[in-house]
């Protein structure tokens, strides 16, 4: 008698994405061209939604309109950043709005990415595929330090002197490279190659924003009032503490 093994095939669970689009014609449109890329999609209308849906049901990225009546998307992006449960969710802002003023705006408020109606299917594919292959599983049980500052790739954590950090996605990966490559000075071109990809138009003004954030949230928890991170004029940035020897050997440039 022969017995056949059958298995179960396992179920690959889809990225799901949270569009918050109040426009129907337009948010139709997105959920259509996201879902037929592989995506599970839903759609809300409106700022308050947003929130709530989030809370209730964590999407893996939000594609936020800034242009929403009542809650706008600038406060929406806000409040995602500010609450622990949302913190680390990728943002990805979509305005008609694409002046460098409007565009920092929306990446200071916690936006990871910033894109300008009209787009087209292949840059939104690009962008949000830039997202996800930020957000891999990091190796498993490292731990990167520098002098107070610890980060646990495994749990996705930081903290400083003990203290929980909650960082945007972005913001983690720029102290990820870092860590990795303390006292060393890394370009803007060189940061944005590694985070954003050569598939995805990135300013060096959006590298300048984003560090702007993470020394806000590192200098919240030092004992000390030292800004770790230093601007190397027309170079980039470096990691340096008076607490940590810096190698001369080290103080190179990485393009």
């Amino acid at each position: 008698m022969t017995t056949h093994n059958t298995k179960t095939p396992t179920k690959v669970l889809k990225p799901s994405i949270m569009i918050v689009e109040d426009e129907e014609s337009i948010a139709s449109v997105l959920k259509y061209g996201l879902q037929r890329d592989g995506y599970s999609v839903r759609v809300v209308y409106n700022g308050e939604d947003a929130m709530t849906e989030a809370l209730s049901n964590k999407p893996d990225l939000v594609l936020l309109d800034r242009m929403l009546p009542g809650v706008s998307g600038i406060e929406v992006c806000r409040m995602l950043r500010e609450c622990p449960e949302t913190a680390n969710i990728p943002i990805i802002m979509v305005s008609a709005k694409g002046e460098e003023f409007d565009r920092i705006t929306g990446l200071d408020h916690g936006a990871d990415d910033y894109i300008v109606k009209p787009f087209s299917p292949a840059e939104l594919a690009a962008r949000i595929k830039a997202v996800f292959r930020r957000m891999r599983p990091a190796f498993s049980g490292k731990v990167l330090r520098f002098a107070d500052i610890e980060m646990d790739l495994s749990s996705y954590s930081v903290t400083r002197n003990g203290q929980d950090i909650k960082l945007a996605p972005i913001e983690f990966q720029i102290l990820q490279i870092l860590l990795e490559q303390p006292n060393r000075v890394l370009s803007r071109e060189m940061l944005i190659d590694k985070i954003w990809g050569p598939d995805v138009y990135v300013g060096a003004r959006t590298v300048d924003v984003h560090i702007t954030r993470l020394r806000k949230s590192l200098l919240k928890y030092s004992t000390s009032g030292e800004d770790v991170i230093k601007t190397v004029r027309l170079a980039g940035y470096t990691l340096r503490s008076i607490t940590v020897p810096s190698p001369e050997e080290d103080d190179e440039i990485a393009a």
